[in-house]
């Protein structure tokens, strides 16, 4: 017990102190070994893009879970996220480059072909708890907000 209590604390100090960018690959490492992974539920992990500043053309990335408990546990944060009419997508592959290559095809292929527009909202990627990320049938859901376009 000692060795999980001496994890926790290097991931707090990491989710803390670090503020150099991140690969997918090590945020997942870091994720998975957090003491946040008892609270994950169905959905898994969740990379999500939100607090959109267009004219910076920046959004923050938070890593989350969904709450499955009344209390928030100690050193986390709740964001709701509202609800929505969600597309959701299937990213299938390795994360890198699976995740990126379906954003791009969502923006470039089915926004143009479909009757519908972003939502500014949240936008996440749902992560399962039991992945292997580099998997080649790893599946990591992109769920997009969306409406109709108004004729």
């Amino acid at each position: 017990m000692e060795i999980l209590n001496r994890l926790a604390e290097s991931i707090d100090y990491i989710e803390k102190h670090f503020d150099q960018p991140l690969k997918h690959e090590e945020i997942a490492k870091i994720a998975y070994c957090s003491k946040f992974h008892y609270y994950i539920g169905p959905l898994g992990f969740l990379g999500v893009c939100m607090d959109f500043n267009d004219q910076a053309d920046t959004f923050n990335y938070v890593i989350g879970v969904e709450k499955t408990t009344a209390d928030t546990p100690a050193g986390c944060v709740e964001k709701p996220i509202p609800a929505a009419t969600w597309a959701v997508f299937e990213a299938i592959g390795p994360v890198n480059p699976a995740v990126q290559a379906t954003w791009e095809r969502i923006f470039s292929e089915w926004f143009p072909a479909t009757g519908y527009e972003l939502v500014n909202a949240p936008q996440y990627e749902a992560y399962p708890k039991d992945g292997d990320i580099m998997a080649q049938d790893h599946i990591t859901e992109i769920w997009i907000p969306v409406v109709k376009k108004k004729i």
